[in-house]
């Protein structure tokens, strides 16, 4: 059910190895029990378009809130900038991606509206950490929007990362993935591939491919954007938290 009545501000959380780091909350101000969302950002960063994502989540009834992980690389710099700074030192580790993303879970659980469930979603490199986070944290549900760099080789000029394929075993909540098939990374080949990894480990999850989207199709302010996909995401999005962790 939408809401208008809902707060959203930069609020400092706790993340991995106990460090204090920004992050931007959107969180409905009735006291209705209600699940939360982690908004993972995008490999160009902490930005405009993700905030107004996580604001979306609350209008929607979600409580939601989006840790900066580049904040200790770059705290309060340009997004741009940030990201930039973020890929010259190797970008965010997986392990503390992950500490980062349960002090998210962590935050939410916590707050007084709180239903005790908490799903994930993320873009691009944020597509992959949503995949990382649900194969090795209690999340009851995530989606995975164009994941990039979950299997397969990465691209020369950015930070190698590990093939996280075993993961889909021990995924804890069900999966929503959302791809183009006109991307390349990830390929449809390797769509294919994650799904069959998905249905050997007997996992649940729901699979959607767009005809005439490629990479970034959600993104409103990129040539990217790809509007039909994008409202058809957007429905599945509203339909699946809906069934797993309650808005």
């Amino acid at each position: 059910m939408a809401t208008d009545a809902f707060l959203s501000e930069t609020v400092m959380i706790t993340g991995h190895g106990g460090d204090t780091i920004e992050a931007y909350a959107a969180l409905p101000q009735d006291p209705a029990p209600r699940g939360g969302v982690v908004v993972i950002h995008h490999m160009p960063g902490y930005d405009d378009g993700t905030k107004e994502i996580t604001r979306n989540f609350a209008y929607h009834g979600y409580n939601a809130v989006c840790p900066n992980l580049y904040w200790r690389e770059a705290p309060g710099a340009e997004p741009s900038d940030a990201a930039a700074t973020s890929r010259a030192q190797g970008g965010v580790p997986d392990d503390r991606f992950l500490g980062d993303a349960e002090g998210a879970m962590r935050y939410l659980k916590g707050l007084a509206n709180s239903n005790g469930k908490v799903g994930i979603i993320g873009y691009c490199s944020g597509g992959r950490h949503s995949w990382l986070a649900n194969g090795s944290l209690p999340f009851d549900a995530a989606v995975v929007c164009y994941g990039a760099f979950i299997i397969g080789e990465t691209p020369e000029g950015l930070p190698p990362r590990q093939n996280l394929a075993h993961l889909a075993t021990t995924m804890s909540g069900p999966i929503l993935g959302l791809f183009g098939n006109e991307d390349v990374f990830p390929t449809p080949a390797q769509v294919d591939e994650l799904e069959g990894l998905l249905k050997d480990a007997g996992k649940p999850h729901e699979f959607h491919r767009y005809d005439n989207a490629g990479h970034a199709f959600f993104m409103v302010d990129r040539t990217s954007f790809r509007p039909e996909a994008a409202m058809d995401g957007w429905a599945r999005i509203w339909d699946f938290f809906g069934r797993t962790i309650g808005g």
